[in-house]
């Protein structure tokens, strides 16, 4: 009943927003997130069957661990989000559809109820996302595809057993593990509406330090995590060259924009294998949806960071100093937090888009 009661809901949510489009892609929203509900089941309920593989069963236990981990020493939401877990068949939860335009980083942006605006839209079926890509490209947008392996709630559905583990990362590195939980209760201990570059910056922030304190005295575990956040970090600085020079390009004369653009892809394409290897992949598809997306999980997470640092890694009282910016303006609160952090050099090394 409650199940049905939340699908209502949330339909009519979507009388708000308007258009066919929007109520098509609220429908498969709703219908895909109560398809995930209905395929999970309690953790205990995984270890309690002589079924579930040894190996599952190990990777459910560690990730109850981190989880009472995030309530008791990161001051995260304690509610019953990853106390559950579901195998979707598939390799990702959803695929979020990304675009900006032809000559310019901005995101387009989709807005919806409760969670406010975003530079992203999710969906639950691949050749659907595929298809909604199409028609933006027919407007001249660039798109990207990107599988993702989780998606927060926010919290509103703890009424339905609230958000849960799934087979799209229950198996990464536990470094990894530990910081994909970190971050997606993350957002639901701090979201503000249509800002999604300080959400996701905010969410890595406290994910890179949370996993760090999670494998504090796991010697080989926090070096392959550090390991595989230098790789990412060679990364970032490669593709956030890339995207200043695109802005310098955009920002030029009109009728020498293509032309630097290319100039630019064919750069980076080139010095990847050297600069940023495992990553030659993402620069030979990359356009300026690829940058756009990017700079949402990267360009603020120094600033928390540092304001971590300002409030003595404190837990309490960084979350605190956070949701004090909440209310803020979205240029007043990046300055506000610019201004709070100082101006210590951190390396975030945060991970790729999801």
């Amino acid at each position: 009943m409650i199940r049905r009661l939340l699908l209502v809901a949330t339909l009519l949510a979507l009388n708000g927003l308007g258009g066919c489009g929007a109520v098509g892609h609220w429908t498969q929203a709703a219908g895909g997130h109560l398809g995930i509900v209905r395929a999970a089941k309690p953790v205990d309920d995984w270890l309690a069957d002589p079924a579930t593989p040894a190996d599952l069963a190990e990777r459910l236990r560690l990730a109850q661990q981190m989880r009472d981990f995030a309530s008791r020493r990161l001051a995260l939401p304690d509610n019953n989000s990853y106390r559950r877990y579901a195998d979707l068949g598939r390799p990702a939860v959803v695929w979020n559809l990304v675009a900006a335009p032809e000559f310019g980083l901005q995101l387009k942006t989709w807005c919806y109820p409760l969670m406010g605006c975003a530079g992203y839209q999710g969906w639950f079926n691949l050749e659907e996302a595929r298809q909604h890509a199409d028609a933006l490209k027919a407007q001249g947008w660039e798109v990207q595809v990107q599988p993702i392996p989780a998606y927060s709630t926010l919290g509103w559905s703890r009424w339905l057993g609230g958000d849960p583990l799934l087979n799209t990362f229950i198996r990464y590195p536990e470094g990894e593990l530990a910081a994909m939980v970190f971050h997606e209760l993350a957002h639901q201990r701090v979201y503000v509406a249509d800002d999604t570059g300080f959400n996701e910056a905010y969410a890595v922030a406290v994910e890179l330090l949370g996993a760090r304190e999670w494998l504090a005295g796991k010697a080989d575990a926090l070096a392959a995590f550090e390991a595989g956040r230098a790789r990412r970090a060679r990364f970032l600085a490669l593709a956030r060259e890339g995207r200043d020079k695109l802005q310098a390009v955009y920002a030029g004369p009109a009728e020498s924009r293509a032309a630097g653009k290319a100039a630019v892809m064919a750069e980076l394409r080139e010095r990847a294998p050297r600069e940023a290897p495992g990553w030659e992949a993402w620069f030979q598809r990359a356009n300026n949806a690829s940058f756009a997306i990017l700079s949402a999980y990267d360009e603020l997470v120094p600033d928390f960071l540092r304001l971590f640092e300002r409030e003595g890694r404190d837990w309490p009282r960084f979350h605190a100093a956070v949701e004090r910016l909440k209310p803020l303006a979205r240029d007043e609160r990046r300055a506000t937090l610019r201004s709070q952090g100082g101006s210590d050099d951190i390396d975030p090394a945060p991970r790729q888009t999801r």
